[in-house]
């Protein structure tokens, strides 16, 4: 049994610690607001995720986890503090990692592991954390040992993920490297890929970057196709038959803790990079483009009230964490659209959150920006009762158009624009 200090009670630490203390671990989690601490040893979650509550209560039960706000010795320290961007300078702000590395440095022993899950640039093990830690007087491969190991986790799905995708393990030496894999196969049953700490930190910002620049790639064709009269979403499925390619799907923009911002942390210490600069532009420009749907199909309408389905980054989740949402919200605010908003899963947000017919009452256009499954579900019959003028963007090709256009919607997606722009109409509800 190893006793393992984890710094970050959040969507990636949390769980983590329960899946150690359940699998032969004395852990203690470590976090600074006293809120999440004291929830957590009353027994209850601080956020909801399927099997997290079960995990808490097995490993109370066997008193093999408990939470406080200061780090104390153990044999392992995790770091899963969270890494924000700068938006100013797009670099990274390690100052959360250097902190709880700092909390690290009077308990560091000679034989002890720590590991760094938070996503970082390349060299910070080897650079910022090495350092911050020889501060105890111990040094780094002699006395105690260094490794990164990010995880590969997506909201909604944690547990699953975690237990089994595989993962990269990367110490700044073999020994590093060695005692991380043996300590993370007591939970992980995907395969364990082994290699040296700068490569772990590129690797994970490749992979998220890949999929930002994909997105970009998918965004772009949408801006094509719209010009063209092209349905993307019908082009992009038939192009993905071939076995060499995989678009992915256009959208409102990029959000969430990762996608949105590890290009950046790959890209700042370095002067190439363009391709990925370009396709972080193009998401962050989609915001704009949204608008601009919504302004050309709610031409000549007075005073404009604009319904937001949706403020998570992503769909059946309560997740807002550089959520494209926010961006268009205050876009369409300042251009003088009075704003509405409904998210069956988000609980606290920048704006006030409203019920369905709330939020439609008076309601001049729905715009769609999250790809919740409840909204595939809503019959337009039932909600266009209290609507002003009846028209939808949908930004994520959700709902389906025939049956929102049979009630009298007028329906617009991006990739899909099939009205030309001298034809754009006010499609007002019929008493």
């Amino acid at each position: 049994m190893s006793k393992i200090c984890i710094l970050g009670m959040g969507y990636i630490g949390l769980p983590t610690a329960l899946l150690f203390a359940n699998n032969g671990n004395d852990v203690v989690g470590v976090d600074i607001n006293q809120s999440v601490v004291a929830t957590l040893n009353k027994g209850s979650m601080p956020f909801e995720e399927d099997g997290f509550q079960e995990l808490l209560n097995s490993a109370i039960k066997n008193n093999t986890f408990r939470a406080q706000t200061v780090t104390e010795d153990a044999d392992v320290f995790l770091v899963a503090v969270p890494t924000p961007l700068d938006k100013e300078t797009h670099l990274s702000d390690l100052k959360y990692v250097a902190s709880a590395c700092e909390m690290i440095v009077s308990h560091l022993k000679k034989g002890n592991l720590v590991i760094i899950e938070s996503t970082i640039p390349p060299k910070t093990c080897e650079k910022t954390v090495k350092s911050t830690l020889q501060k105890s007087g111990l040094k780094a491969s002699e006395d105690f040992y260094i490794t990164h190991c990010p995880e590969r986790a997506i909201p909604g799905n944690t547990l699953h993920e975690m237990v089994y995708n595989d993962r990269i393990i990367g110490g700044i030496d073999k020994r590093s490297t060695e005692l991380t894999e043996s300590l993370y196969s007591c939970f992980v049953k995907g395969e364990l890929h082994l290699t040296n700490s700068t490569t772990a930190e590129m690797v994970k910002l490749m992979e998220n970057t890949f999929r930002d620049i994909n997105i970009a790639l998918a965004n772009e064709l949408a801006q094509i196709a719209d010009e063209y009269g092209v349905n993307v979403w019908d082009a992009i499925r038939i192009a993905n038959k071939h076995p060499r390619v995989n678009i992915l799907n256009p959208g409102p923009g990029v959000g969430g803790h990762c996608i949105a911002i590890d290009p950046w942390f790959l890209t700042e210490d370095t002067n190439k990079g363009r391709l990925i600069s370009l396709s972080r532009q193009i998401n962050d420009s989609m915001p704009q483009y949204v608008l601009k749907m919504v302004r050309e199909i709610l031409v000549g309408v007075e005073n404009p009230v604009i319904t937001i389905f949706g403020v998570a980054y992503k769909g059946d989740i309560g997740d807002t964490r550089a959520t494209p949402a926010r961006k268009f919200i205050k876009l369409a605010e300042k251009e003088g659209y009075e704003i509405r908003v409904h998210d069956p899963f988000v609980t606290e947000f920048d704006y006030p959150l409203l019920g369905l017919s709330e939020s439609l009452n008076g309601s001049d256009c729905i715009v769609l920006l999250t790809d919740h499954s409840v909204f595939k579900e809503i019959k337009p019959e039932e909600i266009c009762g209290g609507m002003r003028n009846l028209n939808i963007v949908d930004t994520r090709n959700v709902v389906d158009g025939k049956a929102w256009k049979k009630v009298g919607f007028r329906v617009q997606t991006i990739g899909n624009v099939n009205i030309p722009h001298a034809e754009i109409l006010i499609t007002k509800r019929s008493d």
